[in-house]
């Protein structure tokens, strides 16, 4: 019985190593894909070609219809670009319009600067505090919490600046005025309340991503700085900070782009003035709220000043490139990778 179960075996094998040898070894069975897998895999590259098509469609038509502004206008592009009037849709007394778009670009990237004094070193403070100190409970009740700021709708934020967040600045204005003179005036427009609304809307991003980044350090970091005698201070500030600082740094890109692209906030509480100014607390007007101004209705489609929009969005759209461009360099050039 033992030499019929030997030679039953050693059949059995050869039989499947000249299957395995016809077939082109494990590797090609491995890589064959069964009927409804070949399905899935043209179903998963489709829908990442819709994605890179939909840039594509994004980029043809913002230049598509910005071309004839350009042409139309009669401004070149330099002009357009460091214009400092912008005036598209209200002529002086001789009739002129002018096209500088510099007034947008400098009051979008008021607030946003604005917002991010606010809600970056809030958001790694906080991270830092989730990810080093808090204990499970603690962090299991607070980052919840933290992140049901994410899911509010922007336009509420956008009233709670206005009806909220200027009338605490205005009571403020006195104070401004022993410092800085009687001068000194806060407008019910600004762009520091649009600032500080848009600042608590990104401070869930910061937050959440900087944690990540941070709990990605591995452990045996921070028990190595341990032995070494450093604190928890230390451990945390001068060690898992600068491990996690690629991933940092692409959050901080992330958030503030996510803040100047931000629309309905800038449209409600920073007002729709286009001018070139540093002051906070005047109104200003950014892309995306002179993108909403025009898109409510009262510009008639196809005529010149409608086709304002897509060269500032088009503005707007190279801006955010470049910021995502400049993420991608610092993750990669801040990047370490752990065995």
């Amino acid at each position: 019985m033992a030499a019929e179960s030997v030679s039953m075996a050693g059949s059995v094998s050869q039989t499947g190593t000249g299957e395995m040898a016809r077939s082109g070894g494990p590797n090609k069975l491995a890589g064959r894909l069964r009927p409804n897998e070949v399905l899935l895999k043209w179903l998963f590259g489709a829908c990442a070609a819709v994605s890179v098509f939909t840039t594509f469609g994004i980029i043809y038509v913002l230049i598509a219809d910005s071309v004839p502004f350009f042409q139309h206008a009669g401004i070149s592009v330099f002009d357009f670009l460091l214009g400092r009037v912008w005036s598209p849709l209200v002529a002086d007394e001789n009739g002129k319009h002018f096209y500088g778009i510099l007034p947008l670009v400098c009051g979008t990237f008021l607030v946003a600067a604005g917002a991010a004094v606010f809600s970056l070193p809030m958001g790694l403070l906080s991270a830092i505090y989730l990810s080093e100190y808090a204990s499970p409970r603690a962090r299991n009740t607070m980052k919840p919490i933290l992140e049901i700021l994410a899911g509010v709708p922007t336009v509420v934020y956008g009233f709670f600046a206005l009806l909220f967040i200027t009338p605490v600045l205005q009571k403020l204005e006195p104070f401004g005025q022993r410092i800085f003179g009687s001068e000194f005036t806060i407008e019910p427009f600004n762009a520091m309340s649009a600032a500080i609304a848009i600042a608590i809307m990104t401070l869930p991003l910061v937050s959440s991503l900087c944690e990540d980044a941070l709990r990605m350090v591995p452990s045996g970091l921070r028990e190595g700085a341990y032995a070494l005698g450093a604190t928890k201070m230390e451990v945390s500030m001068q060690v898992v900070v600068p491990a996690a600082l690629s991933g940092i740094a692409a959050s901080f890109i992330l958030a503030i782009s996510r803040a100047v692209g931000e629309t309905m906030i800038v449209a409600i509480a920073a007002g729709n003035s286009p001018i070139l100014t540093a002051n906070v607390f005047k109104g200003i007007q950014t892309m995306t709220g002179y993108i909403v101004q025009v898109s409510l209705g009262d510009v008639p489609h196809g005529t010149l000043e409608y086709q304002t929009i897509f060269a500032v969005g088009l503005v707007l759209f190279s801006i955010t490139v470049v910021m995502n461009l400049i993420s991608i360099a610092l993750v990669r050039r801040f990047q370490q990778k752990y065995d």
